[in-house]
């Protein structure tokens, strides 16, 4: 997930939440979902005996000082529905979040210009999809991390969002419009403009939202205020690792 410059970024929410309090502060998805079109199978040939599914599965939150992102089953994901590029493989896990394109890469936040357009315009935004092959904790030991049990019921709910976030060629699939801005992972072109107050965190939200969350956008603005909402009922995401470099 990017940095930004802790000041600047807290001066224009600031002043944007003063400005922008009549605009719509999500992304504009329906919630509910239709029935998903493109299925990509998860194994060429189904095993010969398939067990009970169980009706949970494990979903983990993760956040730096101000940034946060989801981390999924990959195989949950696409049996709920959702579509990802061409040839992306078969990871364990993903992880996804969403933000401002510039702040996604690598040059960062370089420049004054870049910042006053964040701060003060609708920008391009990208969804970027890293995936996980091992456990979660050691592949993102810098960030805090937190896990619950989500409905796998809820997964078509979840995978419609995130089909929903991103522009699609003509295959039907996301468009990758760069590497990631860390892992092994993709940018996929979101169709949907970042501005604050619409932050990343307000992404995780909505995300959250699908999986039968209930979070107020307006206090989860920053990564430590998401934090606070997904730790209460009913989303009761439990902090596992506070993070080897993480400092409040």
């Amino acid at each position: 997930m990017p940095r930004f410059q802790a000041s600047g970024k807290l001066a224009g929410a600031l002043l944007a939440i003063s400005l922008l309090g009549s605009c719509g502060i999500r992304l504009p998805i329906a919630s509910e979902p239709p029935p998903p079109t493109l299925r990509t199978p998860v194994r060429a040939e189904p095993p010969a005996e398939t067990p009970a599914e169980n009706p949970h599965v494990l979903v983990w939150l993760i956040a730096d000082s101000y940034h946060t992102g989801m981390v999924f089953p990959y195989d949950w994901l696409l049996e709920s529905g959702y579509v990802p590029p061409e040839d992306f493989g078969n990871p364990k896990f993903v992880t996804l979040s969403w933000g401002n394109q510039d702040a996604y890469s690598e040059a960062g936040m370089d420049s004054y210009w870049k910042i006053f357009r964040v701060l003060f315009t609708p920008t391009r935004s990208v969804m970027e999809l890293i995936p996980i092959r091992w456990d979660v904790v050691n592949s993102c030991p810098h960030h805090r991390i937190w896990r619950k049990l989500a409905e796998r019921d809820d997964g078509p709910a979840l995978a419609n969002f995130l089909n929903k976030c991103s522009k699609t060629g003509a295959d039907g699939r996301p468009i990758v419009i760069s590497k990631s801005s860390w892992g092994n992972g993709v940018q996929l072109q979101s169709r949907h403009p970042y501005f604050i107050p619409r932050v990343c965190n307000v992404w995780t939200v909505q995300t959250i939202e699908a999986l039968g969350g209930e979070i107020n956008p307006w206090f989860a603005l920053t990564a430590d205020g998401l934090v606070r909402e997904a730790e209460k009922p009913p989303n009761n995401f439990e902090l596992i690792w506070s993070g080897n470099t993480y400092h409040p």
